[in-house]
């Protein structure tokens, strides 16, 4: 929307409507006077509940006159946009912010910050309720409507949220050894084509091609430049507990593990066989036989169904893993699909990103300790939790817990093996 500077700044002259709001940023000593905070949210919000639109900060709404912004101050204000669309919004927004220049009366350029906001796939709930835009303003959704658009909103979601376009990433970002790993090699299909029938790729509102979520997190070499929380946040512990207040002195080891989620997953299993500690038993025949806390296998399961099946629509969050002494811990953003509760896991199947399992099951693991298990990453046949629990219960006697945090965290705890 209003691609060039020129078609902005020609927006900006014929004045608001439904797709462009205009807002002088005004300061008192060396803090935000306005707008503030939940205004902004309000304004996004309604927005992104309608057919999206641009809306610049740094000019008046009435004179049309680009005002600028210091831009000692633009840190602040990118700040202030983020806080009103991860804390003052429901769900969180994700508009693309961006930092650029327009001339004022007199030709000067003056620092201003353009907010691009794409229609939603949710309904969004703002400080003020829930808006929409008419013309030039937002207003409250009519009850009537409100639910209308409700419904509409949950149809539209049919198209899953990993098969859609990623605003801030282009085509040229998606990595060519990567992506091609998904294909056939007697493929004559353009590239375009060829990711969108892998739904790597699609096209978005204004007609560009542009990477697919799941094309970000599995053909892009750091996808968390897009998706921010699409990394496992690993912290190895001592003992078996930590005081929040000293955590960073009970901590033995701490990674980001970035990357395609393959590379994830591999390097989360590396992460805990680094980590964990090794037992000793005598075998049948009176010698050494080692102990690992955990089955590298089961770990391997648990970290496969976190990245394939967390929520990535949340914003931020990440999956977190979690070693002590004890146990593992692995939290995955996200509640359970279709009604699924965690007793019907080891049961029942559901997959919330069919393109992310689908191209798991393409990937080839090659890793040796995997590979006998299976040739690819994911089997789609249902076969990873009852994994999870019986080797895991098998190696420490104790069978795994799966836990839901506040409808929107799946928790799994796999309990250490002790040496005997």
């Amino acid at each position: 929307m209003f691609a060039t500077r020129s078609e902005l700044l020609g927006k900006i002259r014929l004045g608001e409507d439904s797709y462009l709001e205009l807002k002088e940023v005004r300061f008192a000593g060396g803090k935000i006077r306005g707008p503030e905070q939940n205004d902004l949210a309000d304004e996004l919000a309604a927005f992104a509940n309608s057919h999206g639109g641009v809306l610049v900060l740094g000019v008046h709404d009435t004179t049309r006159e680009a005002l600028g912004i210091p831009v000692d101050r633009l840190d602040m204000v990118e700040a202030l946009v983020r806080q009103a669309c991860e804390d003052s919004a429901k769900p969180p927004l994700a508009p693309i912010i961006e930092r650029l220049t327009l001339p004022d009366s007199a030709g000067t350029d003056q620092p201003v910050i353009r907010i691009d906001v794409p229609p939603s796939l949710f309904v969004h709930q703002s400080p003020g309720g829930y808006f929409h835009r008419v013309g030039s303003s937002k207003r409250q959704i009519p009850p009537d409507q409100l639910a209308r658009l409700f419904q509409q909103r949950s149809q539209a979601r049919l198209i899953r949220f990993d098969e859609t376009p990623v605003p801030q990433a282009a085509f040229d970002d998606l990595d060519e050894a990567l992506w091609r790993r998904f294909g056939t090699p007697h493929s004559t299909d353009e590239p375009e084509q060829w990711l969108a029938k892998l739904a790597m790729a699609t096209q978005d509102n204004a007609g560009r091609w542009r990477p697919t979520v799941a094309g970000v997190l599995l053909a892009c070499k750091e996808p968390e430049r897009f998706l921010p929380g699409a990394f496992i946040q690993a912290v190895a512990y001592q003992g078996v507990s930590i005081e929040p207040q000293m955590e960073s002195a009970y901590q033995r080891d701490a990674l980001d593990i970035t990357g395609p989620l393959d590379q994830q997953i591999f390097e989360a299993c590396d992460f805990v066989r680094k980590n964990m500690q090794m037992g000793a038993r005598k075998d049948s025949k009176g010698g050494r036989e080692d102990l690992p806390q955990y089955d590298m296998l089961a770990v391997f399961e648990a970290a496969t169904n976190a990245v394939a099946h967390r929520d990535y629509s949340m914003a931020g969050a990440k999956v977190r893993l979690r070693l002590f002494d004890d146990r593992l811990e692995l939290y995955t953003p996200g509640m359970l699909p279709n009604t699924m509760t965690p007793e019907s896991l080891p049961y029942r199947q559901a997959a919330r990103n069919e393109a992310i399992t689908s191209l798991l099951a393409r990937c080839p693991i090659e890793r040796d300790e995997f590979s006998a298990h299976r040739s690819h990453i994911m089997d789609k046949r249902g076969e990873g939790v009852p994994i999870i629990l019986s080797r895991s219960e098998q190696l420490s006697g104790r069978a795994p817990e799966y836990r839901l945090i506040d409808d929107s965290e799946l928790l799994l705890t796999i309990y250490a093996a002790k040496a005997s």
